[in-house]
């Protein structure tokens, strides 16, 4: 076995320029050690991964060269390959690197899974399958092919079925990106229209803005967390639930404190903590989404500063640890979500009033002090409480046969005669037994019931529930129609291209008795959402703008002048 050229050269006393055939096959000489025997080319070829297996010091031509270099770097951190590669690359890199040093060669490896295409099919040029990459940056930008990638179970060693379309690359924009880059473009838009600078603070004595403060600290932990651990599809996935929280929660619930005029501390404070979760969240997102959160760090910090990515990874210490107001926050989040839910069900929208919630938990006094947020996000005059879940609603235990069969076939059907006669019974753990066998949370699963027929929806948690109160009076369906009202005047507004801070005249046609009855009764109302200096029920033919709208299943008239 000769271990260099200069060995080769020096047995054959030739000159080696090429280690390749054909001349590699003229190096023959008789074997010192047997006479008998000819020394030349063995013809056999070594498997070629072993080759690749041996990348971590053949790189470095180690040990005849960066002796030192090598031993500072190796094992390597992380590596990546498909999942194929368990018996190729992955393989001969552990193998080689135990023979040599007895130690692995790398401490973190991703082996994901394959792409194909929606059919299941490999991607080929043969069967035209697939998108030219560069198309689908060009009409969705790479940023979100990334996302579609590195957020999937390919990450896990699933596989990927993606569309030629690029449906999926389109989804990501919709559903991801845009809802971040909208957090930013509100902040922006009032921000810039008050002229107001916000600062970096991350603290604050506001309610609302001490539980996004917080959930933002929560949110970098686990994707910092997640990153550590080479799990991109979970740190995605924690991204995603911070700026649904972000905008269906936070910003949505104090737009009045943007929107108003004066701009008084509880005014600055919103600004300065929607300022600060976008600085963390962009440092934060920048691995996952390096142009979008440039794109907004550009933004918010202005162009002469440094690229977000040479900015350190957010080091959130001053921000205080709030469990017990994201728990409870949390839960007033998922009642008002069940309570909707409802609303959607019904087919009754959130602008009509109702009379009454009642939320059903075993721990009712930690939402009282919610109860105003609550009655004002779902839409309803009252909110009522209950520590009684057993007087509303049953607890249903259900079996995931398929996977329990597999485990206890023989007892199967005592376990569903259980099932349907109540005879288990909850754990401390939060497992199950029945007929004297312990169930997993994947064999089986808890379903909190109403036992109301209508107007009731168990929590996501299943251990609580919401009853609405689904009967709409005439005063409550008037109320209705006045929000109704505002809705229509906010979009003409945008249709006649106003300004968010212009201030206007307003007047509306109507021969419907109910928007008239709206307009008599909650004409204050309407004017202080629509920035409206005066509500009339008349002619508009004399407005600037004049848009037809539908209210109450009635043609209405919205005519709309700006205040000089």
């Amino acid at each position: 076995m000769f271990g260099s050229i200069s060995e080769l050269q020096e047995f054959f006393e030739v000159d080696v320029e090429d280690l390749h055939r054909p001349f590699i096959d003229t190096l023959t000489k008789p074997d010192p050690e047997d006479e008998n025997y000819t020394l030349r080319r063995v013809e056999d070829v070594f498997d070629c991964w072993f080759e690749s297996g041996s990348m971590p010091y053949a790189q470095a031509h180690y040990p005849f060269e960066n002796k030192e270099w090598f031993e500072n770097h190796f094992p390597a951190d992380f590596i990546v390959e498909y999942a194929a590669q368990t018996r190729g690359w992955f393989y001969t890199l552990m193998v080689l690197s135990t023979a040599l040093f007895d130690r692995p060669p790398f401490l973190n490896v991703i082996c994901h899974g394959v792409v194909l295409d929606e059919k299941g099919q490999k991607l080929s040029k043969r069967l035209n399958n697939y998108a030219d990459p560069m198309d689908v940056f060009d009409k969705f930008g790479s940023d979100a092919m990334r996302w579609v990638m590195i957020s999937a179970p390919i990450m896990h060693g699933g596989e990927l079925l993606i569309d030629k379309e690029g449906n999926m690359v389109r989804d990501a924009v919709r559903l991801v990106m845009k809802p971040i880059w909208n957090s930013y473009s509100f902040f922006t838009l009032y921000a810039n229209a008050d002229g107001i600078k916000a600062r970096f603070k991350p603290s604050s004595d506001n309610l609302m803005d001490r539980y996004i403060l917080a959930k933002c600290k929560a949110a970098v932990y686990d994707i910092e967390k997640a990153m550590d651990g080479y799990d991109t599809p979970l740190a995605c996935k924690q991204v995603e639930n911070f700026f649904e929280v972000l905008n269906n929660w936070y910003i949505r619930r104090n737009k009045e404190r943007f929107w108003r005029s004066e701009q008084d501390s509880d005014k600055f404070e919103a600004y300065n903590t929607l300022y600060t979760v976008l600085n963390i969240m962009c440092r934060a997102i920048s691995p996952l989404l390096p142009l979008l959160s440039e794109e907004i760090w550009q933004g918010i910090e202005g162009e002469e500063a440094l690229s977000v990515h040479l900015a350190d990874f957010p080091d959130t210490h001053d921000i205080l640890d709030e469990a017990h107001l994201m728990h409870d926050m949390d839960r007033v989040r998922d009642a008002c979500n069940s309570a909707l839910s409802i609303r959607g069900a019904e087919n009754i929208r959130v602008r009509q009033p109702l009379a009454s919630l009642t939320i059903i938990d075993p721990e009712p006094q930690r939402l009282e002090d919610y109860a105003d947020l609550i009655k004002d996000e779902v839409n309803v005059k009252e909110v009522k409480f209950s520590a009684d879940v057993e007087q509303f609603a049953d607890l249903r235990l259900k079996v995931n046969f398929p996977v329990l069969g597999k485990r206890l076939p023989a007892k199967m059907k005592d376990i569903i005669v259980a099932t349907k006669k109540g005879e288990w019974k909850q754990l401390d753990d939060g497992k199950i037994e029945a007929v004297g066998e312990v169930l997993t949370t994947e064999e089986c699963s808890l379903d909190l019931v109403p036992k109301a027929k209508g107007g009731a929806q168990a929590l996501s948690t299943k251990d609580a529930l919401v009853l609405l109160d689904l009967d709409v009076t005439n005063e409550l369906k008037i109320e209705g129609v006045a929000r109704d009202l505002i809705r229509v005047v906010q979009q003409s507004r945008k249709d006649a291209d106003l300004n968010i801070t212009d201030r206007i005249t307003l007047n509306v046609e109507t021969d419907n008795n109910v928007v008239t009855e709206a307009l008599t009764g909650f004409g204050g109302y309407i004017a202080e959402q629509t920035l409206a200096d005066s509500v009339e029920a008349g002619k508009a033919e004399n407005c600037n703008h004049r848009f037809e709208q539908k209210i109450d299943g009635s043609n209405v008239v919205i005519g709309l002048s700006r205040v000089a």
